[in-house]
């Protein structure tokens, strides 16, 4: 693999220099923002890593923690996908997976299926699917799932899977490739073939998202994080055949793209699943520079200390991170084609709370959910596994930039005053009344380092407030944005990734709640249309000539249920970029 640059900052501590730099690196003093700074240039062999072309998160720290806590070295599933055109009937494997809608679960007079399809399995194996669906209540709603040993065929099993009324978009095959995994785990099975029962006069383009939609989500719903538990099974699954879609190299590609996009998402969801004694600042920016050191033909890592961000008058961030022992990390990846001109210039940018105490004013009481801070650095880690995949897939013509202001919200001598005013780096004052309101400062800093990029469009995500959660519920993003053309990239890449979000108000009348009497503004305006005016604070530190939209994910980032991260957000990024590519 060739070799990369990173620059980071003479104070940084060696956490942040990836455990694979060998003695032999080379260490060049320059100059950055007339800063000194280190420069280290290091080549990676491309067996030092294993995940995507490269492990991530923690599985190499070899520091110590609080709590002396290490995740366990524990590879991400590795499954083959291979598209085939063969009678189903005869497919030998462990398990036939059908995706049947209600429509495909109707019956006869004599309770015999009319689906085409399903009659000719019934009939291998003598009417007894038809029999095992009735009596097991099998109508093929979503979530259902009814998985049989039965001789006739020529595979051991096989699984209805439920896809509800219909089944039309990108959410509803990701949720079938997930009730799939689902299947095969409790069977043990190691291959299994899929097919749909009914797949109408579909598209070429359509069958194509749906195979790839299934894939994406038979590899999410295989993967279980278990890096922190001290016994955890590997998973059996290790070969899925896609039957019935076609095959060749435009289905294969699609294949390959789902592939590395769900590595990209496992990748975020890992980050976000860290806890804070294991993922602090430093080591976030780490994960940064492993991403650079592993497509260093078209990433780079740019990593500011506390000093670099002085120099840049980023007074909002630091105020946030002033009260933290662990020390900010200003963190910029710069994806550029391996060839070709830039027609488009993007900027993706993550809020980066690795832990939120609160402040001053500490989350306290029920429903503050302390206990889960660790995952408001979600918007960081949907903008890092966006550039993993990005530096996987490589798309033309298009240059991005992902920007994270990560620190710590925590309480100290040092830290921020309920009171206090603090200045951003395109001088505008804040007047900060209350210091849980701290996302919203440290992506005031990093929104205008973004448009000094040269940024044509700008999203930024953050888990930024309760109340968009109160509004749209846990698996709702809100969406702000002042321009209709980016809403509609978005909703369209949106529609394409299988993730919801829904379009807030920018309502400008609200404003006035955020005036200050002291300063150019406050950094929260109370509790009605809290996720507006947050929104709007944001606003201030947008360049009017740049389109710019806000994707709050503080519901969608967290899955209650599973008690666990769901990647939120980086497919949707993905497809975005890729909408930009020439």
């Amino acid at each position: 693999m060739a070799a990369t640059v990173v620059s980071l900052a003479t104070s940084l501590t060696a956490a942040v220099v990836p455990s694979s730099f060998s003695s032999s690196s080379a260490f060049v003093f320059t100059k950055l923002w007339s800063t000194p700074c280190l420069r280290i240039t290091f080549s990676v062999s491309p067996f030092s890593y294993s995940r995507g072309g490269g492990k991530l998160m923690a599985h190499s720290l070899a520091r110590a923690t609080l709590g002396l806590t290490q995740p366990a070295n524990i590879d991400a599933p590795k499954i083959a996908f291979s598209a085939k055109e063969i009678d189903v009937a005869e497919w030998k494997g462990d398990i036939l997976a059908v995706g049947v809608t209600e429509k495909d679960m109707t019956k006869d007079d004599s309770k015999r299926f009319e689906n085409s399809l399903l009659k000719k399995l019934d009939a291998k194996l003598g009417g007894h699917l038809s029999e095992a669906s009735s009596e097991e209540d099998f109508t093929g709603k979503p979530g259902q799932s009814l998985v049989l040993r039965l001789p006739g065929l020529g595979s051991k099993r096989i699984g209805l899977i439920g896809l509800g009324q219909s089944a039309t978009n990108t959410y509803a095959f990701r949720n079938c490739g997930e009730a799939i995994a689902a299947v095969a785990k409790t069977a043990q099975a190691c291959n299994v073939g899929i097919v749909l029962a009914s797949t109408g006069s579909t598209s070429n383009e359509s069958k194509l998202n749906t195979a790839s939609a299934i894939a994406s989500g038979t590899v999410l719903g295989t993967y279980e994080d278990n890096r922190y538990k001290s016994d955890s099974k590997k998973p059996v699954l290790k070969s899925v055949d896609i039957l019935g879609f076609g095959t060749g190299p435009e289905l294969e590609k699609k294949l390959k793209y789902a592939e590395d996009v769900s590595s990209a998402v496992i990748f975020g969801k890992e980050l976000v699943n860290s806890p804070a004694n294991v993922l602090t600042p430093a080591v976030l920016a780490e994960e940064a520079t492993k991403i650079a050191s592993m497509y260093s033909d078209v990433l780079s890592a740019t990593i500011l200390n506390a000093e670099q961000c002085k120099e840049l008058k980023m007074g909002s961030y630091l105020g946030v991170a002033a009260a933290s022992a662990n020390p900010p990390h200003f963190i910029h990846l710069c994806y550029k084609p391996p060839s070709g001109p830039i027609k488009a210039k993007l900027a993706l940018v993550g809020k980066g709370l690795t832990f939120d105490s609160g402040g001053y004013n500490i989350k306290t009481g029920p429903g503050c959910s302390i206990e889960l801070m660790k995952f408001d650095m979600g918007g960081s880690a949907a903008v890092l596994g966006a550039a993993k995949a990005i530096g996987q897939v490589k798309p033309p013509g298009v240059e991005v930039h992902f920007i994270v202001a990560a620190c710590e919200n925590m309480i100290s001598g040092t830290g921020m005053r309920p009171g206090d005013i603090v200045t951003a780096s395109n001088g505008k004052t804040i007047e900060v009344n209350n210091t849980d309101a701290e996302g919203r400062l440290t992506l005031a800093d990093a929104l205008v380092y973004a448009c000094n990029q040269g940024a044509e469009k700008i999203i930024d995500l953050a888990t930024l407030t309760g109340a968009c959660v109160v509004a749209l519920g846990p698996s709702i993003a809100g969406v702000f944005t002042p321009s209709d053309e980016l809403a509609n990239e978005v909703f369209a890449a949106a529609e394409a990734s299988g993730e919801k979000l829904w379009r807030m108000p920018m309502e400008e009348s609200y404003w006035e709640s955020m005036k200050s009497g002291v300063a150019d503004m406050v950094n929260t305006g109370g509790r009605q249309g809290g996720a507006i005016t947050a929104a709007l604070f944001l606003k201030q530190f947008v360049d009017e000539k740049v389109q710019w939209m806000h994707i709050d994910i503080a519901g969608p980032v967290w899955n209650e249920k599973k008690r666990a991260a769901t990647g939120f957000g980086i497919q949707t990024l993905v497809e975005w970029v890729q909408q930009h590519s020439c």
